[in-house]
């Protein structure tokens, strides 16, 4: 499991705002990442929080574009789940969506939390869901990635 390695911490988002991005398909694994989402906001004490749900992970760079460019917001968090089916539909669209957050990021200077999985089968997705069986939080560490980085930023 590639979690092996992960720094954790924890770091006071007292006072940012934050939006929450998520897609809709695979609704076990995005029920888990966005109530690990909640998890990571709250335990960085963050309480100024917008959610909004896209169709689905195609969709995240250009919701999480439109919050970013806002003004509103501190950070950004994009949830999603993509798996592996038997066409190049699955390589078009994480490409698509690491690539479309990746420039969010670079273009707006706010930081964009990447809590999209990207996984060969079912299984993997729901490793990674921070679900009670779960291996992994993936939700929680996106969260926690985009305030710590938004803290940074806010520092320098």
């Amino acid at each position: 499991m590639s979690g092996a390695g992960a720094p954790t911490f924890a770091v006071s988002g007292h006072g940012l705002r934050v939006a929450v991005v998520s897609a809709s398909w695979h609704t076990e694994v995005m029920d888990g990442l966005r109530a690990g989402a909640d998890r990571g906001l709250e335990d960085a004490g963050v309480t100024e929080v917008t959610r909004v749900v896209v169709p689905g992970s195609f969709e995240l760079p250009v919701a999480c574009s439109r919050l970013a460019k806002s003004g509103n917001f501190d950070a950004v968090v994009a949830l999603g789940v993509v798996i592996r089916g038997g066409t190049p539909h699955f390589e078009y669209v994480c490409q698509a969506a690491t690539q479309g957050l990746t420039q969010v990021s670079t273009n707006t200077g706010i930081p964009v939390g990447f809590g999209l999985l990207t996984c060969d089968d079912d299984q993997q997705a729901l490793d990674r869901a921070g679900l009670p069986d779960s291996r992994e939080d993936k939700g929680h560490e996106a969260v926690t990635a985009a305030v710590a980085t938004a803290v940074t930023l806010r520092d320098l």
